[in-house]
């Protein structure tokens, strides 16, 4: 959950280095640090932000050298003190390393290490990774790196440089996120593209147990056992651009990407709907066609955001295809023996495709026989190498840390995945032309609720004071009730609840005094009713009802004290629109309580630890 970037080359490392923490930041922002060889190794660090780090070292000698790396940390192991902070230098040797994930058995090996005499000064279980290759340094850094990581249990994507090896940097990774993007006679690592994409066009991904020994005239690699990957890595052109990760003319990334959505459906659903042939073309899908019609049972699995698009997801496969569906928390499934029947297909949810629990989650499905499939925002991640088949998002990189777009783009393709499941069971043709054509209208019917934004923030501004909110759906809108609690208690630290608008009478309604904002999604529906009835039991408790209503609904006005509007649409496809007058509402919570949208406290975007 930190972020690595490394170069070596003609220029100096700094500049670029710290740009590249910049563009990382997101991954976690406890503190930062730089390591520099400039004749001997140079190390500084911070606690705070990359900007904090900059300020430090402004005026500093020893910062100008063409090789270095640099880290931005989500704190695991020890406090957020500067001692903690990456790089990690050894005591003996004049090497430092900087590491992503988690050293499982470090305890063992730092009593280890001790016993040989290392003095540790951090809690920092990469401090361990430091001494263990300074111990098993005999003059070639990959050789170190390789032994040390034979030792090593858990997860890891470090980068290392020495001084007595000026013109070397290893790198490895195993279970956290690596690239290495090719320039011209220069070389730059990080977790992930945005780091890399204004210096390199090309970058490969490392595999697990790859070790790659990088200098100015080529690289490496290897496994851990010093026997080189003969299949060359595969070189891709790096898909996203500089304007894609950049703010523009917007106050927060959050901001930009709540409106990015429209576009970013366009861009998920373009080519793959065929209004014409009432069918679903769905190429990541293609070579398992015939075993997804045999399917019996589906399992989806995620964490946070992607969760409640995959519960979204279990109604569509129900209602849609009439295939029995559930989901699961990938924290959970892994470890409560989970029963894997056969046919049954177990779907990963993730933007990042490097979520830790969801990747593991996926192991022991593997293991127990299932079909793995995948929705990915990240082309070439982790958990799309480790599928049979998959659906990218294509919604473009997701910089806040708070998801908005790539929810939208999870549930647009799980409603893609559905009713290409659903033409092989039961949905005809003229069904499935029907719901193609409210799904391509969805993009513009977006940007009539964005068009309320002003209307969003008022009735956000008369209840940001409050404390407790509640949020409450009902069928396919209750995990968008879910939704919109994590969004609110993300960024703008307000205590929120979601839950299906009917578990409110039993406990839940305790909690209701005079004026606790109630937000209702009341769009009509089967059970629209129902939810009626429930905002009433709200009102009769003197609770303030905001409900987020389909335009025309005059009757809802009678019990509202606000009215967020959304267009008419199909029920199944109602959540992606639902959600949105939700995002902006948690987004000006954040703004007007003076949090930091894109960096709140204690969140980092990828959680690639356990």
């Amino acid at each position: 959950m930190c972020g690595i970037v490394a170069y070596i080359g003609h220029k100096q490392a700094r500049p670029l280095i710290l740009e590249g923490l910049k563009r990382l930041e997101y991954r976690g922002y406890d503190s930062a640090g730089i390591a520099v060889i400039d004749g001997s190794l140079n190390i500084a660090r911070a606690v705070g932000r990359v900007s904090v780090l900059e300020e430090q070292l402004e005026g500093r000698r020893g910062f100008s050298g063409t090789i270095g790396m640099g880290h931005t940390r989500w704190a695991t192991h020890g406090g957020v003190t500067e001692v903690n902070a990456h790089p990690h230098r050894d005591d003996r040797h004049g090497l430092a390393v900087i590491h992503n994930g988690i050293i499982e058995n470090y305890a063992a090996l730092k009593t280890y290490l001790q016993d040989k005499g290392h003095t540790f000064s951090s809690q920092t279980d990469t401090e361990v990774i430091s001494m263990l290759i300074s111990e098993l340094y005999e003059g070639d850094l990959e050789a170190a790196v390789q032994a040390a990581l034979r030792e090593v249990t858990g997860a890891y994507a470090i980068a290392v440089i020495c001084e007595k090896e000026p013109d070397t940097l290893v790198v490895a990774r195993k279970g956290s996120p690596l690239i290495v993007g090719i320039g011209d006679g220069e070389y730059i690592v990080a977790s992930d593209p945005s780091a890399i994409v204004a210096h390199a066009a090309q970058a490969f991904t490392l595999d697990d147990y790859n070790v790659v020994k990088i200098t100015r005239d080529g690289f490496r690699t290897s496994n851990l056992h010093n026997a080189q990957v003969t299949l060359n890595p595969k070189i891709e052109q790096l898909e996203i651009d500089l304007a894609q990760i950049e703010l523009g003319h917007y106050r927060h990334f959050m901001q930009k990407e709540i409106y990015e959505q429209p576009q970013a459906l366009r861009n998920c659903c373009g080519g793959r709907l065929d209004r014409k042939e009432g069918r679903v073309v769905l190429g990541g899908l293609s070579s398992i066609s015939k075993e997804l019609s045999k399917l019996r049972r589906v399992v989806l699995t995620a964490q946070g955001t992607a969760l409640h698009a995959a519960m979204i997801g279990r109604y569509l496969m129900e209602d849609l295809a009439k295939i029995p569906a559930q989901t699961e928390y990938a924290s959970e499934f892994r470890y409560r023996n989970p029963v894997v029947e056969e046919g049954t297909a177990v779907v990963a949810v993730s933007q990042s495709g490097e979520t830790a629990d969801t990747l593991a989650a996926l192991h022991e499905a593997r293991e127990r026989g299932a079909m793995a499939l995948g929705v990915i925002n990240v082309v070439g991640s982790s958990i799309s190498r480790e599928t049979d088949a998959g659906v990218y998002l294509r919604v473009g990189p997701e910089i806040g840390v708070a998801s908005t777009k790539a929810f939208t783009g999870q549930v647009a393709v799980l409603t893609m995945i559905t009713m290409f499941l659903a033409r092989k069971r039961y949905m005809s043709a003229d069904q499935c032309s029907d719901l193609i054509g409210e799904m391509e209208a969805l993009p513009g019917k977006i940007e009539r609720i964005l068009e309320q934004d002003d209307r969003v923030r008022r009735v956000t501004e008369k209840y940001v004071e409050r404390e407790n909110w509640l949020f409450l759906g009902r069928g396919y809108n209750y995990p968008t009730a879910l939704e919109g609690a994590l969004k609110l208690k993300e960024i703008s630290y307000i205590h929120a609840e979601g839950m299906p608008a009917a578990e409110m009478k039993h406990g839940p309604i305790a909690l209701i005094n005079e004026g606790m904002p109630a937000v209702f999604i009341a769009n009509r529906g089967r059970q629209y009713e129902k939810v009626m009835s429930n905002i009433q039991e709200v009102r009769a408790r003197k609770g303030h009802v905001i409900a987020v209503a389909t335009e025309g609904d005059d009757r809802i006005t009678k019990y509202a004290e606000d009215v967020l509007w959304i267009p008419d649409v199909p029920e199944p496809l109602s959540p992606m629109l639902a959600v949105v007058p939700l995002q902006l509402m948690a987004y000006h919570a954040a703004v007007l309580r003076g949090h930091d949208v894109d960096k709140p406290r204690n969140l980092a975007k990828s959680v690639t630890v356990e």
